[in-house]
């Protein structure tokens, strides 16, 4: 069985101090993680510098009243720290990936040889740039969080159209935190078949039932902010697992997993001596040679040591052909 993929989030959560980004990704390597993931754009590659309505954040989100440009720019990691990060993350024995915005990423992560593409949900509808990055032929994952079906056929036929098929889709809820009741984690499987892709989960809920319940619904790939500690605080800080959290997190999901199995009819060593303590058929009182089995004299009973009770209501009525002690095993050889 694959091991679940899980993936450190560090967005926004080194508050713009390379040290503090330093100290996440080895924390995030200390945590159990396998891959750490950055997100890699501008201010500028990402949106305009307006300050009219349209620009203006107001949907009931922890941003409310701020301006998509002076978000960004607070949140955006430095362009020339990912070198750095990407190294470091190896040195670690973590994969390093990020989230590239606009083709110029795209280029800029080739140059970092970034072993994956993630394409976030709001950017589900650039076909420009997951056509581009698909193109590297590079495993891509893609955020679901804000895509119709129609949205999701048409970034998997873009990614199929050149060649990639290296696809995984993540369930993800666009809300920050993401409310438990919108989680609708049925879609995992759903996705998987209905587009013949990986499938996994990007979650924003508080806490670890979300990931953990995802795994049982087969997620191949768990994703999950990821900070160093809540307090430094952060655009994303309050949706953010700490290292404990994410520790505990790690554990139960590999706990989860090996519970999950797979689809096997095979009986394991220890199932087959389990099977001793199934039924079958044994004399349950003295009898003679000649005497007529009945369901008085012959049981279905534990152990499972004797005939396979289907045979019984082929032999009642028929005679023994020797003297048995009540708890014999019956075989077919002493019957007549």
């Amino acid at each position: 069985m694959n091991k679940v993929f899980i993936v450190a989030e560090l967005s926004a959560n080194h508050n713009g101090d390379k040290a503090t980004a330093i100290a996440t990704i080895k924390a995030a390597k200390r945590a159990g993680a396998d891959a750490v993931k950055l997100q890699t754009y501008t201010a500028d590659t990402i949106t305009l510098d307006c300050k009219t309505d349209d620009f203006k954040i107001k949907q009931g989100t922890l941003w409310d009243g701020k301006y998509l440009y002076d978000l960004y720019k607070e949140a955006y990691t430095p362009w020339e720290w990912h070198e750095e990060l990407f190294q470091i993350a190896m040195e670690e024995g973590l994969i390093c990936f990020s989230s590239p915005f606009d083709k110029v990423a795209v280029d800029f992560l080739e140059s970092l040889n970034n072993p994956i593409y993630k394409i976030a949900s709001f950017e589900i509808t650039d076909i420009p740039l997951i056509e581009y990055a698909a193109s590297k032929m590079k495993p891509i994952i893609i955020s679901t969080g804000i895509a119709t079906e129609s949205d999701i056929r048409l970034a998997v036929d873009t990614c199929r159209s050149v060649g990639n098929n290296d696809i995984t889709l993540l369930k993800c809820t666009s809300s920050y935190p993401a409310p438990v009741e919108e989680a609708n984690l049925c879609m995992i499987k759903d996705l998987s078949e209905r587009f013949q892709v990986k499938s996994g989960l990007s979650d924003h809920t508080l806490g670890s039932v979300v990931p953990l319940v995802a795994v049982t619904m087969g997620a191949t790939m768990i994703e999950k902010h990821f900070i160093i500690d809540k307090r430094i605080g952060g655009p994303d800080a309050s949706f953010s697992m700490d290292e404990k959290e994410f520790t505990q997190m790690v554990k139960d999901i590999r706990v989860a997993e090996c519970a999950v199995g797979e689809v096997s009819y095979e009986l394991t060593e220890k199932m087959k001596s389990g099977r001793e303590f199934c039924r079958s058929l044994y004399v349950a009182e003295d009898m003679k040679v000649g005497d007529v089995i009945t369901e008085k004299n012959i049981r279905s009973v534990r152990p499972g040591f004797g005939m396979h009770p289907k045979y019984l209501p082929d032999i009642l009525g028929r005679k023994i052909n020797k003297d048995l002690k009540k708890g014999s095993r019956l075989f077919a050889e002493v019957i007549d």
